[in-house]
């Protein structure tokens, strides 16, 4: 079926050719990459500059309107179907890249230069620019509340692909270069032509020797075998922000696995906070429960209870009542823009064993209050 290249640019099949440039540099200014960086943008900005390509000559659009796109791929090289296009004129009204600069990263599935030489159409960084990024990797990282509450820096140790040591990532051996691929003659497409009835049907695949690159590694490199990756392990320093919780995730760009020809993906930091022995967390204070006797508790006290940074003295007034909560400013967790509390829980001890002096002592301090025994 092909591609509808009114659709593409939304304008009915009889528009003039000014109807069509405005539709065009209506979307470029949109889609273009220099001001749209979302994921799907780069592809819809192929799309339209095709169909303006198409659209915008007379002898294209009155073949593209006979045979539709397939047709238009099968009698004309990608190079061909942009010849002749205005997108420098364009683009420089509009304030954009020129045209080589920004269809030199973008088109390289079809196989042609756009103008640039033969040391650029040999280099394979060059070809690798338009791939994705590589893939990113996760790293769980396992952290004390200590740690959590005042921020830290940890190193770590990841394991993931980087370039090879010995071709620099271009896959192939030292000393040798990429040839143009044969089999497609460096167009990265290949057309097949075939007839039913009188209808001609000719159907444009990516080159599957060459993957769409047009070039072709002639003697790969002998340590990663043509891949321009290897295995390898890094340690790196991650810093950790005060106040992280249970399963925040910290992005770390580019250290994630390298791909032949772009940058490599991102590094994930999933954090894990180990449970503690004294301190219960309740965002950014930390509740604490500490245990007094009775006596502590009628008479008042001072007793020292531990925190995140050492121990502190905390006094316990008189008449203390079971449950009663203390607030200790700015001994919890570390925030953006305050620290936390430590919350000192009262829990009050009552003895199951004493001696008969003590007895006796109660049953006169109960006689006093005139309880019943």
């Amino acid at each position: 079926m092909g591609k509808d290249y009114y659709k593409i640019l939304g304008v009915p099949r009889n528009a003039t050719k000014e109807e069509i440039k405005k539709a065009f540099r209506r979307l470029a200014l949109k889609y273009h990459p220099d001001r749209n960086k979302s994921p799907d943008a780069e592809e819809k900005f192929k799309e339209i500059s095709e169909a303006y390509a198409v659209l915008s000559d007379d002898e294209k659009r009155r073949e593209y309107d006979m045979y539709g796109s397939e047709g238009i791929h099968g009698r004309y090289t990608a190079e061909d179907i942009f010849r002749g296009a205005d997108f420098d004129e364009i683009f420089k009204d509009l304030g954009f890249r020129s045209f080589n600069e920004i269809f030199k990263r973008f088109f390289r599935d079809f196989g042609f230069d756009f103008g640039f030489g033969e040391e650029e159409f040999r280099d394979e960084s060059f070809w690798g620019k338009a791939e994705r990024k590589g893939r990113d990797i996760r790293y769980d990282l396992s952290l004390t509340l200590e740690e959590v509450a005042n921020g830290v820096s940890k190193e770590i140790e990841i394991k993931h692909l980087e370039k090879c040591s010995l071709c620099q990532g271009t896959g192939m051996q030292p000393g040798t270069s990429l040839k143009k691929c044969p089999r497609c003659n460096g167009r990265g497409v290949i057309s097949d032509m075939r007839r039913i009835g009188f209808t001609q049907i000719i159907q444009t695949t990516t080159c599957p020797t060459c993957k769409g690159k047009g070039v072709i590694i002639n003697t790969p490199c002998p340590k990663c075998k043509g891949t321009g990756l290897e295995k390898a392990t890094r340690r790196i320093i991650v810093n950790i922000p005060p106040g992280v919780d249970e399963g925040t995730i910290l992005r770390v760009a580019n250290q994630g696995d390298a791909t032949k020809g772009a940058s490599p993906g991102d590094l994930y930091v999933v954090v894990h906070v180990k449970p503690h022995p004294l301190f219960e967390r309740r965002g950014k204070d930390i509740i604490y429960e500490t245990k007094i006797n009775f006596i502590q508790a009628i008479l008042g006290a001072k007793v020292t209870v531990p925190t995140l940074n050492g121990e502190t003295e905390l006094r316990i007034p008189p008449g203390t009542q079971p449950g009663t909560i203390f607030r200790l400013k700015g001994k919890g967790i570390k925030g953006s823009w305050r620290r936390g509390d430590e919350l000192v829980k009262i829990k009050i001890e009552i003895p199951t064993k004493l001696t008969a002096r003590q007895k006796e002592l109660l049953k006169e301090l109960s006689r006093e209050f005139k309880l019943n025994n």
